[in-house]
């Protein structure tokens, strides 16, 4: 069972699953597109490879082999409400220390 801390972020990210990231974004006012998927897996698989969250930096980047100049752009329409704030929760980050917003 998965648990959150007083802010909403996952305690254990080895916890997430696909399942909780759809409730979590059900819960922060997303629903979840492909877009949304490719940043995800991308920040799963950057913390698995890592051991930390990615910056936000490094998912825009990421989000420009998909749109080319326009990775800042697109990651605020795909999470509105910031990086940290949506993105992070969803993809069943601990909630950055510190972070870039790009």
């Amino acid at each position: 069972m998965a648990t959150f801390d007083d802010e909403g972020y996952l305690i254990r990210p080895e916890d997430w699953t696909p399942t909780l990231a759809i409730e979590v974004a059900e819960r922060l006012g997303l629903t979840l597109t492909d877009d949304h998927w490719f940043v995800i897996h991308f920040m799963r698989d950057y913390q698995a490879g890592h051991q930390v969250t990615p910056d936000a930096r490094h998912a825009m980047r990421h989000l420009e082999q998909r749109w080319p100049g326009q990775g800042r752009q697109k990651m605020f329409e795909l999470f509105p409400y910031g990086y940290v704030a949506q993105a992070c929760r969803v993809a069943g980050m601990k909630r950055p220390r510190a972070w870039s917003t790009g």
